[in-house]
């Protein structure tokens, strides 16, 4: 069995003083009939980079589980601007906007090459296993708020 500390670098991306950029390669799986990215899909890539950006933090998603903590989408904003396609490498940048009590705004970017593809505004809160807020753990405050001292 392979585990987080066994997976290669490269397959959580990078942090970079801006934030987070990560690879991924559009299959099949995530297209409509007209080899084109399903508009849903979009979301898959988001949620990749959002969640390795924080693995990458060192926030992992099991250890607050095992807190019965976990993070969830309370907002979203999102502009198709460009579709990918079938094979298409594309590129998902993620950089902290705001660090809050129990919440974090991050900016999200698809890019393909030099082409924005889809921007995202992502408001995630951190709630217990009953659904309620909670703050967020001081080493997680600590892992988000440097990140963001390092973005423009």
């Amino acid at each position: 069995m392979t585990t987080t500390a066994d997976a290669p670098a490269e397959l959580s991306g990078r942090l970079t003083a801006d934030g987070h950029i990560l690879h991924q390669r559009v299959y099949f799986e995530d297209t409509d009939f007209s080899g084109l990215v399903y508009h849903a899909r979009y979301l898959h890539f988001l949620e990749r980079g959002r969640s390795d950006f924080l693995r990458l933090l060192g926030v992992h998603h099991h250890v607050l589980a095992a807190d019965s903590l976990a993070f969830a989408v309370r907002r979203m904003t999102i502009e198709f601007e460009k579709p990918a396609r079938i094979d298409d490498i594309v590129t998902i940048l993620t950089r902290p906007e705001k660090v809050g009590g129990a919440r974090v705004t991050l900016a999200q970017e698809l890019r393909c090459g030099d082409a924005i593809l889809v921007k995202a505004v992502v408001e995630a809160a951190l709630l217990t296993g009953e659904g309620r807020p909670a703050r967020l753990p001081v080493k997680v405050r600590e892992a988000l708020s440097a990140s963001f001292k390092q973005s423009p």
